[in-house]
């Protein structure tokens, strides 16, 4: 009986040390993440900074609270259910942000390893949003009207024309050899005829952030309809279906796969057109504001408009995948964004 008590205490004990090793593996992640953005707040304050910024003392302020938040959130990740698990699966990124910002503080603020003013200091981004917020927010106001309404010029008119073509062979006679002309070209490659063609910077922009897109959402919304497999319409119109039944509800359909490729091809063709557009022709917006910022060697600028440009791009991308996963729920998970 003593045996067996005794065995039994040494499996609890076994049992709990198990647990807690798991546990102590499970946050460990977060804690090592919750040191180094530690770190980058120690690095904000060890001494002081070869140039004049402003925002060095509350960047470290902010650091040592992303820690504590952190630390306490890896540590309670089993009571904040949803969250905790985003929060553990996103610490190896956390430890490694915060490892860089370290670095990168260090090389350029405190030890000038980095020339200036090529290289700013993180504080030195922080200061462009802070005190250049309302001119980064008109720049910013002005590329999404543009880049907006050409997207949805451009997408629309390629959907367009991708099922014309897909569709009637008679209208692929007379538009196929144009498309064959005209898309392969790069958008930018118009620059000189669209601003002399349109009578603002404007709307020449706009048309070719329109060009940029309509070329991919039309191939591929052309190749979607021509792949739909002929049995559809056969079954169609054996239930008595017409012309525009079959491409309204057949076709457009089965090709939508097809169609948000073309979409996702096209915003990114279309962003780069955009800050191209915006460095020659308009008077705001991201690529005015990046133009600005290097002719002024205000390189802490360029880096915080390229930082906003990219959450755009991401944002907007981020955007479509939830309209394809809504739209095309059998195919929701198939590529993640």
């Amino acid at each position: 009986m003593s045996t067996f008590s005794l065995s039994e205490v040494a499996n609890g004990e076994s049992a709990r040390s198990s647990a807690l090793a798991d546990k102590l593996r499970d946050i460990a992640p977060g804690i090592a993440a919750a040191l180094a953005w530690a770190a980058f707040g120690a690095s904000c304050l060890v001494r002081e900074d070869v140039g004049d910024w402003s925002r060095t003392r509350d960047l470290a302020i902010a650091a040592f609270v992303i820690a504590g938040l952190v630390l306490v959130a890896s540590v309670a990740a089993a009571q904040l259910g949803r969250a905790g698990s985003a929060l553990r699966k996103r610490s190896p990124w956390l430890l490694a942000l915060g490892v860089f910002l370290t670095l990168w503080e260090l090389a350029t603020a405190k030890y000038a390893w980095l020339p200036l003013p090529f290289f700013p200091p993180p504080q030195a981004i922080i200061e462009v949003y802070t005190d250049d917020l309302p001119k980064l927010l008109d720049s910013v106001v002005a590329s999404i009207k543009l880049q907006l309404g050409g997207y949805l010029i451009g997408a629309a008119t390629g959907f367009i024309t991708g099922v014309s073509i897909g569709w009637s062979t008679r209208i692929g006679y007379w538009v196929h050899p144009v498309l064959r002309f005209i898309g392969p070209l790069p958008a930018t490659a118009w620059l000189p005829i669209a601003f002399f063609a349109f009578p603002t910077s404007w709307s020449a922009s706009t048309f070719l952030i329109a060009l940029a897109t309509g070329f991919p959402v039309t191939v591929l919304t052309w190749s979607g309809v021509a792949s739909v497999p002929s049995a559809y319409y056969d079954v169609a119109r054996t239930l008595g279906a017409r012309p525009w039944f079959l491409v309204l509800k057949v076709a457009i359909p089965a090709a939508l796969p097809h169609v948000f490729v073309g979409l996702f091809m096209g915003l990114g063709a279309s962003f780069a057109v955009l800050v191209v557009a915006e460095m020659i022709g308009v008077k705001a917006g991201l690529g005015w504001y990046l133009q600005w910022a290097q002719g002024w060697a205000a390189y802490s600028n360029m880096y915080a408009a390229l930082l906003v440009m990219s959450l755009l791009c991401s944002g907007a991308i981020t955007l479509l995948f939830k309209t394809r996963d809504r739209v095309l729920v059998w195919q929701k998970g198939v590529v993640k964004w």
